[in-house]
């Protein structure tokens, strides 16, 4: 497949008093996709004796049913995955964060399913403590990049009843590695839900966000200008605590100041009306991705920059009919096999250099 180079026209505004003209330059970009999912459930299916992992859908059905519906699964991620950034690259994402995955297994069968073998990725991955037995995982073209150190970070929590009984949930995945030869940082979060409500869950997501920013912290401390883009489903949305007091993420890319600041694009595609989960008639945004001031320099493409920001929901990626009309479609629904896909929809980030 040829990769396919991105033609953006750059209105260079030239202050020259004598004309006051505006120039319009043509310049070639290579653009490569970072992208995360949420996939909802995707179990293998076998039980784990030292596993809490029969709690899915999977998991419930017969062994018959299992064996089905597990490959169908498989090839309907596999589909969306090789979909996302397609469009302007020319291929499925160079980094993609996923979360509510099993094992290491389900990743293996997934990125050897048909649509996705020739891009041969590679996979990131650590056993997460999780008491539903869910992991966070990043998996990267080999092509384009090459990981040097990995890390999961543990999220501490305590039970809100008895304070010396550990809480467990995902870890914090930390990568680092060179995306065609430059050095990048990854984080792939999924943050603990919103069982038992918002305000009574928020304290564990706040110490979620927290662990992501000590370790952000250190990075930055090394090098504060760090290429950095934090990822994942964070269960809260672009407004909350977490997000904007922990993180202290900026709205606008002119409030970004020193180099270690972090920008949130998605909260304005939020306030734009777009979102990634609907419950209950009303849409939210808890799937996101965010970049450090370094990779949000417009002036300077020699090097890797951000360029567009969005969510990824094409038709097929919405329920076709029904109360939920236009929603996410869903893999499962009352634990049966939908056909259907994710209850999130995926984002995805371009980033974009200048061919020399």
């Amino acid at each position: 497949m040829q990769r396919k180079i991105l033609k953006v026209f750059i209105c260079l505004i030239t202050a020259i008093l004598i004309s006051g003209s505006l120039k319009a330059q043509e310049k070639e970009y290579k653009i490569n996709t970072i992208a995360f999912y949420n996939l909802e459930n995707l179990f293998d299916t076998i039980n784990d004796p030292n596993k809490y992992d029969h709690q899915n859908p999977i998991g419930g059905m017969s062994p018959g049913e299992a064996a089905r519906v597990y490959p169908l699964k498989i090839k309907n991620m596999a589909k969306v995955i090789a979909d996302i950034g397609s469009e302007k690259s020319g291929y499925p994402p160079a980094i993609l964060g996923v979360c509510e995955i099993e094992n290491y297994q389900v990743l293996e069968d997934l990125v050897n399913n048909p649509r996705l073998k020739n891009y041969n990725y590679g996979i990131l991955h650590h056993e997460s403590p999780d008491r539903r037995s869910i992991d966070v995982a990043l998996l990267y073209r080999k092509d384009v990049f090459r990981p040097l150190f990995s890390k999961p970070y543990e999220v501490v929590l305590y039970s809100d009843s008895d304070r010396s009984k550990r809480n467990y949930t995902r870890d914090v995945l930390y990568v680092k590695g060179l995306l065609d030869g430059e050095e990048m940082h990854f984080f792939v979060n999924h943050w603990p839900s919103r069982s038992g409500g918002e305000k009574k869950s928020r304290p564990r997501r706040v110490k979620a966000a927290e662990t992501a920013k000590e370790v952000i912290d250190s990075v930055q401390r090394v090098d504060p200008s760090a290429k950095i883009m934090l990822m994942g489903d964070l269960n809260d949305g672009v407004y909350n605590e977490s997000v904007k007091e922990v993180l202290k993420t900026k709205r606008y890319k002119d409030d970004l100041k020193a180099p270690t600041d972090i920008w949130n694009p998605y909260e304005n595609i939020f306030y734009e009306g777009i979102g990634t989960i609907a419950w209950r008639d009303s849409w939210d945004l808890f799937d996101q991705i965010m970049l450090t001031k370094p990779l949000t320099i417009d002036d300077d493409f020699s090097s890797y920059r951000f360029y567009k920001a969005g969510v990824f929901n094409p038709a097929y990626l919405r329920n076709p009919r029904g109360r939920w009309k236009g929603y996410p479609f869903r893999s499962f629904a009352n634990d049966a096999w939908t056909n259907g896909y994710s209850d999130h929809f995926p984002v995805y980030v371009y980033l974009i250099k200048e061919m020399k």
